[in-house]
């Protein structure tokens, strides 16, 4: 019996593995994208690009493989579309939108700002703050050195707190 008790838990399958990651790779494709839709669409091509390439994989680091996977696909899909650029629907003028908030305007805000980082350090903003990765995980995810992360995260910061700055609200009373 204590030959069982000291054995290392079985390792999951690969399917399990993807089952696992299936929130943060949802979370991460939304914030390349920035859309809901095309997030949902890059997702489903990661898991099946995953799934095809599953030979490829060295057993390694499951989670950095599939978030480089998700990050080669969504470069290559800006990549074409920047050859052969498109008009899409979230141009449409007449389209109501329906957004619930706590602080709709902060929300707003914030996504604005969001929006206006580069996409490389936009990328590293979201793996570390929001998804909670280590600066190396992120290194490995991206295929850059730990210190790109950190200067890419350093800059987007900054950026994020002076846009923010820019559009604060005017106080009502003057300073005396």
């Amino acid at each position: 019996m204590k030959a069982r008790e000291t054995q290392a838990p079985a390792p999951l399958s690969f399917e399990a593995q993807i089952l696992a990651l299936l929130p943060q790779l949802r979370r991460y494709s939304r914030s390349l994208t920035r859309s809901d839709v095309e997030g949902e669409d890059l997702l489903q091509d990661c898991v099946e690009k995953a799934l095809v390439s599953r030979s490829q994989w060295r057993g390694a680091n499951f989670k950095s493989w599939a978030y480089r996977i998700m990050t080669n696909l969504h470069l290559n899909a800006r990549r074409s579309v920047a050859r052969r650029p498109s008009v899409g629907i979230e141009e449409a003028e007449n389209v109501a939108m329906s957004a619930v908030s706590d602080d709709p305007l902060e929300k707003s805000r914030l996504v604005k700002a969001l929006e206006t980082l580069p996409k490389e350090a936009r990328a590293v903003l979201m793996l570390v703050v929001v998804e909670g990765h280590s600066y190396q995980e992120v290194a490995d995810m991206l295929d850059v050195p730990i210190g790109t992360v950190m200067s890419r995260l350093s800059r987007a910061r900054q950026a994020l707190r002076e846009k923010m700055r820019e559009e604060n609200v005017i106080p009502m009373r003057r300073p005396r």
